[in-house]
Parts: structure tokens; C-alpha cells; sequence
């Protein structure tokens, strides 16, 4: 009797399959136009939206698991972004989103918005583009975006985030984003992100121009020191012309020392001129002979020759006889019973001793 209707109303194949994702329809406002006692100043740079409580009856029902996160989509548009969400603490049938998420989504006030939960990849890269020169200005840009980044749960491919900074909104555009998935979105809660800056919008290389170095002296012309004053004395003597000739064209003496081989072979030398000079032959108004030593050797000056030992006593016997008390004596303190020598009395030390008597006639 009942069998019919057995299966009709509880038979298996009558019943849907229950539905586990998450999806509604929110009036969409800016976190500016929240109410002064829910209003979060912080959230509007960040990546969290505020949600009714409504909302996380549903989530609690479908057990979905933490962190949560949402799909946003503009269905008008045909744009779509992801997000976390903050707190649910929104009015029935509204949802609050940051500023920089109203413009990427092209929502105004009011505009109706598709919010859906979703599963994103933990991220392990990320490169991002600040939109402003003056982001350059932060000493330290990695820190800041780590401190930045706590706010946000995801990262969009081709999003503009805005961040706050010593009272500065800076626009940061994320170019990718790996792993690479089908919803361009990966998470960035509980995991190792590696950044990487692509060069901020309307920066310019600077252009590299070596610095020309200016001599240290200005070069001499050759035909301009013997019309020079004082040319004809010193100047002429040591050929002063040629040497500033030479000195000017420094490949002439270039490489002018012996090669050596690393294997040990004999490599050609040179020929060396050796003459042998006598103090006679020296001339002093000649030009100086450069020393021109064979490889390793050192000069340590003439040799000297010694003279022989008769030579030495005689010159040493000639010199002692000239020198010998040739000094006066001084002394280091004068007797204050010592007379003066310029005196005209004569020295009692002289005198003969006086007689015992003396004879008168």
C-alpha cells in the first residue's frame, strides 16, 4: 500500500545532493562607509573583507576549513579576485571591502557582488611593480612588505594592492604569482614567500658616462724649452728637449726589459755592452748612462779599493804627529782661588825660595 509511496518520498534517488561550497549575493560597500563603532581604519589596506554573521553560519555548517577564503566576482564585468575575510560584523545581506578592491573589481556602492569560498595553492613566489617612483624612497622595502603582508590572506595576478606607509599610500601591482593555477590566486597565510621588485612605473635607468680623468700636468712642448729663459745652461747640458720627446711617446721604451720563460728554455737577451770606464774619462758635462743591469742582479754601488797597510801607517803616522797636544784643556769647574790670568803680577809659583839673610855692605 505504502510501497509506492516509500519510494516516492524517501527513496534515495528522489533526494539532490547537498550542496558544500559556499555562495551569496552581497550589496557591496567601501570600509569608509562602515558604521563608527565596527569602522577599521587598518583593513581598508589590506586584503580582508567584513562579512554579516549570517554569513559564518553557513561556513560553520559546511565545515569549511580555515583559513577561509573567497572567490569575489563582478558578474557585470566579468572580474574576479580573491579574498580573506576579517570579521562578521557587517549588516544582513552587505559586505565591506577595501577601497583598492572596489576599483579592481569596478564596483561602486551598492553594486551587487558573487562571493563564493574557494581553495588557493600556498605560495612560494611572488613579483611585484610599485606603481610610484617614491617607492623607492623606503630604506628598506622588504621589511615593509613583510609587515604588509600580514594583512592579506591572498595574491592576485594583475591585482593593485595599496599599502600604507609613514602616512604614504603606496599602489603595488603583483605581475606573477607561483604556483601558477587556473584561479591566478595563491595563499599567503602560514608559508615561505619569496619576493622579487620588478622596476617601479616611470622609473629610468640612469646612463652610465665614464669620468674623463684630467692629466695631473699639462704636457711639455719639446720646441718650447730651448726658447725658454735659463735653457741654455742646465737645459742644454742634460738634453732636456729629447728627454720631454721621450717622455711623450712612452711606447718607444715599452717592454725594453729580458723575457723569461716558465718552461726554463734560454730566451734571446739583448746584446749588453760592456766597457770599462776610468775616473779620466768621465766627462762632466755628459748626459748620464742609465745603469742597465743583466736579470737578477742588484747594484749596491762601486767598489771600493783599500788602501794597502804601509800606505795606512804612514798616512796614520803623519796625522798623530800634527794632532798630537795640538788642544787646549778645559775644565769643568774653575777653582774660585785660581787668579785671573790677564793679570799684570807675576806668577809666584816661579819665585825662588827667599834667602835665610840678607847682607847689607
Amino acid at each position: 500500500m505504502f510501497s509506492g509511496f516509500g519510494s516516492a518520498m524517501f527513496g534515495a534517488s528522489q533526494f539532490a545532493p547537498m550542496n558544500s561550497n559556499f555562495e551569496d549575493y552581497f550589496r557591496s560597500y567601501p570600509v569608509a562607509m562602515m558604521p563608527d563603532h565596527i569602522r577599521k581604519d587598518d583593513a581598508n589596506y589590506g586584503g580582508k573583507i567584513f562579512l554579516p554573521s549570517s554569513a559564518l553560519n553557513k561556513l560553520t555548517m559546511l565545515h569549511i576549513r580555515y583559513p577561509m577564503l573567497f572567490e569575489l566576482s563582478n558578474e557585470a564585468s566579468g572580474v574576479t579576485t580573491h579574498s580573506g575575510v576579517l570579521e562578521f560584523v557587517a549588516e544582513e545581506g552587505r559586505a565591506y571591502l577595501p577601497q583598492w578592491m572596489m576599483s579592481t573589481l569596478q564596483l561602486s556602492p551598492g553594486s551587487l557582488l558573487k562571493i563564493s569560498n574557494c581553495d588557493l595553492p600556498l605560495g612560494n613566489f611572488v613579483k611585484i611593480e610599485p606603481q610610484s617612483v617614491d617607492f623607492l624612497d623606503i630604506s628598506d622595502p622588504k621589511a615593509v612588505l613583510e609587515n604588509v603582508l600580514r594583512n592579506f590572506s591572498t595574491l592576485t595576478v594583475n591585482d593593485i594592492i595599496e599599502i600604507n606607509y609613514n602616512d604614504s599610500i603606496f599602489g603595488i601591482k603583483v605581475l606573477e604569482a607561483k604556483p601558477e593555477s587556473s584561479s591566478r590566486g595563491i595563499c599567503v597565510v602560514e608559508t615561505d614567500l619569496e619576493t622579487d621588485f620588478a622596476p617601479p612605473v616611470g622609473y629610468v635607468e640612469p646612463e652610465y658616462k665614464p669620468q674623463a680623468k684630467k692629466p695631473t700636468t699639462n704636457a711639455i712642448d719639446p720646441s718650447s724649452v730651448n726658447r725658454s729663459a735659463g735653457a741654455g745652461t742646465m737645459a742644454k747640458s742634460l738634453n732636456y728637449a729629447n728627454l720631454v720627446a721621450e717622455s711623450s711617446n712612452p711606447a718607444t721604451k715599452a717592454f725594453q726589459g729580458s723575457g723569461q720563460s716558465l718552461s726554463g728554455k734560454p730566451t734571446t737577451e739583448r746584446e749588453q755592452v760592456k766597457e770599462n770606464h776610468t775616473i779620466d774619462d768621465l766627462d762632466p758635462d755628459a748626459e748620464p748612462v742609465p745603469l742597465d743591469l743583466p736579470s737578477n742582479q742588484l747594484f749596491f754601488g762601486f767598489p771600493v779599493v783599500l788602501p794597502t797597510p804601509e800606505e795606512s801607517e804612514e798616512e796614520n803616522a803623519n796625522q798623530a804627529s800634527q794632532d798630537a797636544f795640538s788642544g787646549s784643556g778645559q775644565s769643568l769647574r774653575q777653582s774660585k782661588k785660581r787668579k785671573d790670568k790677564t793679570s799684570n803680577h807675576p806668577s809666584l809659583k816661579n819665585h825662588s825660595r827667599s834667602p835665610d839673610y840678607i847682607e847689607i855692605d
